[in-house]
């Protein structure tokens, strides 16, 4: 059993309590993340005179040849280390030396897995971001070529008006916007160094925080030792923005799962992104589409696990928080599976606009417009309201849409209508005259989609604070000074 503990200790541990204890099966997941942490920790030491040149030579050196040896699958991380940490440095003492004891001078595990769970936190948002993106970049497109793409819009589940692909699109388009957006916000607010933090206290050693944070392009370090070992805002940050990735996936897919249906008969999804059944040959099934409306209840069980962990945790940092690494990367992997598969169905999937159109015929979606004619030619709403509802029972009845009906059955019921009725309530008509923007007319929406081409080029990216505690963007460099005059600022 290798442990970075034991002088105090008279016998072994048991080694049910050591497994149980153990954290390698799943925190070796930020290995490259924690030989990057530790090469800027003896950077940083060897700055400070802690350590020397040559050591520090020695020391990066062995973490290279680790982390090639780990790569090419010629070192392999197993269960005879507790930990990722002291896998690293059982292996690095093995291959220099003395040298090697010298790495964990002026940390504790405490800030060094806190390190390593941001550095590791922080990669992934990148690629959760670039993922969103993809899916945005897909939807824009499909909004793009059906602006004249007419369909029924829904409440209740049943039709209420005339609306275009573009615009259903286009509604799902803003959700995933707002999760880029949140993922940003997340990494800009988590992104500050905990590495110098110690087990809770600090260090008496002349550690120089700012740059080891400059190191590992983090804004700066973190203002509270304890705070820095025993936070875990920003996974929980994090779960909360993915629960909410997985609720707009989750919502779309039942969308798609509807749509699909030979109800609905809206779209095709295709053969890649379906299955059959096993005993009836005519089925065509959306495994995907469900897959992920399942798996949004493993995510949401990700956070509602790491807020009861968090809930009764004194300070400082307790066992406990290793409860968030699992669920994390479990929850992570099943977002960006997610994300880019539904993206796959969706940009692969056929739309049938005839049927869409039909169905927004036969379902009295433009009852409120030939209630609008009404009273555009005199009539009280009220009145133009009741007058409309015998339209549509009438038609419920004679088994035909409103634009079917003849101008003497329309005046039969009310003697303002006029042949210009049919123009008033065709789906187009209704549809493109409604143009402010937001609405599903092909203009407004036309703008829309040019807007959203500009936010494609946006990235997360982090930022740092100025002389005067001012947020600035991260093509500012975070230097010693800065964090100096930051701290003059807030004292």
């Amino acid at each position: 059993m290798a442990q970075l503990w034991g002088g105090r200790f008279t016998k072994e541990t048991d080694k049910l309590v050591y497994n149980f204890n153990a954290s390698i099966g799943f925190d070796q997941k930020f290995f490259h993340q924690d030989v990057q942490g530790s090469k800027a920790h003896v950077t940083m030491l060897a700055k400070q005179g802690i350590l020397t040149e040559d050591e520090k030579n020695q020391i990066i050196a062995g973490l290279d040849s680790i982390v090639a040896d780990v790569d090419a699958g010629k070192l392999e991380i197993t269960s005879e280390y507790e930990d990722i940490h002291s896998f690293v440095e059982a292996n690095l003492i093995d291959r220099i030396g003395d040298a090697g004891k010298k790495l964990h001078t002026g940390r504790s595990r405490n800030d060094q897995v806190a390190l390593d769970m941001k550095l590791y936190v922080r990669d992934e948002i990148k690629e959760l971001d670039e993922l969103v993106k993809k899916l945005l970049v897909t939807l824009n497109k499909i909004m793009e070529e059906n602006l004249h793409t007419y369909m029924p819009g829904f409440t209740h589940l049943q039709k209420a008006q005339p609306i275009t692909l573009a615009h259903h699109m286009g509604a799902y388009f803003e959700m995933f916007r707002r999760d880029r957006g949140r993922l940003a916000d997340i990494y800009e607010r988590m992104n500050y160094c905990p590495l110098g933090s110690g087990a809770l206290a600090g260090t008496t050693y002349p550690l120089d925080r700012a740059y080891s944070a400059e190191l590992m392009g983090f804004a700066g370090p973190t203002m509270n030792s304890m705070d820095s070992v025993a936070d875990r805002d920003y996974v929980i940050e994090l779960l909360s923005a993915m629960s909410t990735i997985m609720m707009h996936l989750s919502r779309f897919s039942e969308e798609i799962i509807i749509w699909n249906s030979n109800e609905y008969q809206f779209v095709e999804i295709d053969d890649a992104y379906s299955t059959g059944s096993s005993i009836m040959p005519q089925k065509k099934n959306p495994d995907i589409a469900e897959l992920v409306r399942g798996k949004t209840g493993r995510v949401y069980g990700a956070l509602m696990s790491i807020l009861t962990t968090m809930k009764g945790i004194p300070l400082a940092y307790n066992k406990d928080m290793q409860e968030d690494k699992e669920l994390t990367f479990d929850a992570i992997d099943t977002v960006k599976g997610c994300l880019a598969l539904f993206e796959g169905m969706v940009s692969t999937m056929k739309f049938r606009k005839d049927v869409m159109e039909n169905s927004a015929k036969h379902g009295f979606t433009n009852a409120t417009d030939a209630a609008d004619y009404l009273v555009n030619h005199g009539v009280p709403f009220r009145d133009a309201h009741g007058i409309v509802g015998r339209l549509v029972l009438y038609c419920l009845d004679k088994k035909i849409p409103l634009d079917e009906m003849t101008l003497e059955e329309y005046k039969a019921i009310s003697p303002v209508f006029e042949e210009d009725i049919y123009e008033a309530i065709s789906i187009k008509t209704c549809v493109e005259k409604r143009m402010t923007i937001g609405a599903p007319g092909p203009d407004a929406m036309a703008k829309v989609v040019e807007w959203n081409k500009k936010l494609f080029g946006r990235k997360v990216k982090s930022v740092i604070f100025s002389e005067t505690g001012i947020v600035l963007p991260s093509k500012y460099k975070c230097t010693r000074e800065k964090y100096k005059k930051l701290r003059l600022c807030i004292e």
